[in-house]
């Protein structure tokens, strides 16, 4: 059974974040109710790279089951606004997700409680949901990992190389190491046959959110360890100086110039690295789907590894991977009680049947927090098993998802245009700093 104990303190600051999302797509029909009035499934999904296996598992269940089940993504950097829209309609969505305690204040309205779900008596941490008195209104269905990704073979090439500034990836255990190695890489970068050390740093809105989401957890992780809490209606962005550390690093040393950065996307930087132009990208254990799936791959599934974000933050040589959730299932109130029913079932068959499993663990590569998984049943792909690698080193702390508690989207946005002007030349970094902590206090303020 997979233990999730270091999960325990993150599970109430858990909020939905931008993931990079995809345009809109369904499976089976648009209806939300069947003619026999058994009820039917509306998800709306915001995982990008898990479209096509949602698709997959809402066919494998209506075949198995006769019920239907529509699968729609949101176009990208949208989630909240298709779900405004979607909820709205007589055909609203009947199972979606919630940004944990901030997201369930704005959704309450539309969640049913799921404290008499079998899916909520088979959580290995009912700590871990979210909820309101008695009530249990949203359940994490996965654990997650992000990091930086390498490629083994070629940092393996670099080692081997006269001069190299480490010989194995476990002389990298800190900032100062990274950089050391990573500045030698990039000068030899045409000995290595890449076009940079890392890949892009995807700068598009809406395709920002590794660096005003997923990078700027560490600053603010820190902070609030420092601080001893949560949550902060004021941040002071103690170590934004240890954020620009390793982003400079990241836009130093890339397959291009940082003022391209703007075109860039999150599927051209996991093709680059798919493709060997690049060592190393930031991302998570989601994006082994993206690296598997591009066209003439040329990195082997066994070099692909992780290694933590070090930022120059003291003692980070025990800094493990940032590993947490985000993910909620929410069942929609409003739906008419067939509905709910079939979705409730839907996404208990999901967690309990063997092939719900099976979808779960070789599909979508879920870590699943749920009793009802072996360890025989967790995920083969390298990227999750590196996720339980680091979740079962004891002489490692993981880094909390404290990214749930940042205050709106818009301060996310915001913070991702700052960063965009910042690799243009257009803003200095004092500024950025200052926008960061301004827009923080009178964001968490608008929303009271």
């Amino acid at each position: 059974m997979i233990k999730l104990k270091k999960f325990v303190t993150i599970a109430l600051s858990a909020v939905l974040t931008t993931a990079a999302l995809t345009g809109c797509s369904s499976s089976s029909d648009d209806s939300t109710a069947k003619e026999d009035g058994k009820g039917s499934v509306y998800y709306l999904n915001f995982k990008p790279e898990s479209e096509s296996q949602w698709k997959k598992i809402a066919e494998d269940y209506e075949k198995e089951t006769g019920v239907k089940v529509k699968v729609v993504t949101a176009a990208s950097g949208t989630y909240e606004q298709t779900l405004k829209s979607e909820i709205a309609k007589k055909d609203a969505p009947t199972l979606f997700q919630i940004n944990g305690p901030v997201g369930y204040e704005s959704w309450k309205e539309y969640c049913a409680d799921l404290k008499d779900t079998n899916l909520y008596s088979k959580l290995l941490n009912q700590d871990m949901a979210i909820k309101d008195g008695d009530g249990v209104y949203g359940i994490p269905y996965v654990e997650e990992g992000y990091g930086i990704i390498y490629n083994q073979e070629i940092m393996d090439k670099y080692f081997a190389l006269d001069g190299a500034k480490a010989k194995s990836i476990d002389e990298i255990n800190n900032f100062t190491k990274l950089k050391e190695v990573s500045e030698d890489m990039q000068s030899k970068k045409d000995q290595l046959g890449i076009d940079g050390v890392f890949a892009s740093t995807s700068l598009t809105p809406g395709e920002d959110w590794r660096w005003q989401t997923h990078l700027a957890n560490l600053p603010v992780y820190y902070e609030y360890k420092d601080k001893g809490v949560s949550n902060l209606d004021k941040i002071d962005f103690t170590y934004s100086d240890n954020f620009k550390n390793i982003f400079d690093l990241y836009i130093n040393n890339s397959t291009c110039e940082p003022t391209l950065l703007g075109s860039k996307t999150v599927s051209d930087s996991m093709a680059e690295f798919a493709l060997g132009k690049a060592a190393m990208v930031q991302n998570g254990n989601w994006g082994w789907s993206q690296i598997a799936e591009v066209e003439g791959n040329t990195v082997k599934a066994e070099n692909v590894k992780f290694m933590p974000i070090y930022t120059g933050i003291e003692g980070e040589e025990k800094q493990g991977l940032c590993i947490g959730t985000e993910n909620f299932f929410s069942i929609n109130s409003k739906a008419s009680e067939a509905d709910q029913k079939a979705s409730i079932e839907f996404v208990e068959w999901l967690f309990t049947s063997d092939t719900g499993k099976n979808h779960v663990t070789n599909e979508l590569g879920f870590i699943a927090p749920f009793n009802t998984f072996k360890d025989s049943e967790t995920p083969q792909d390298p990227l999750a098993k590196e996720v339980l690698r680091y979740l079962g080193n004891k002489d490692l702390y993981n880094v909390d998802w404290n990214f749930t508690s940042f205050p709106s989207q818009t301060f996310k946005d915001d913070f991702g245009a700052a960063l965009l002007e910042y690799c243009n030349g257009n803003m200095k970094w004092e500024d950025v700093k200052k926008l960061v902590v301004e827009e923080w206090a009178s964001e968490k303020e608008a929303s009271k």
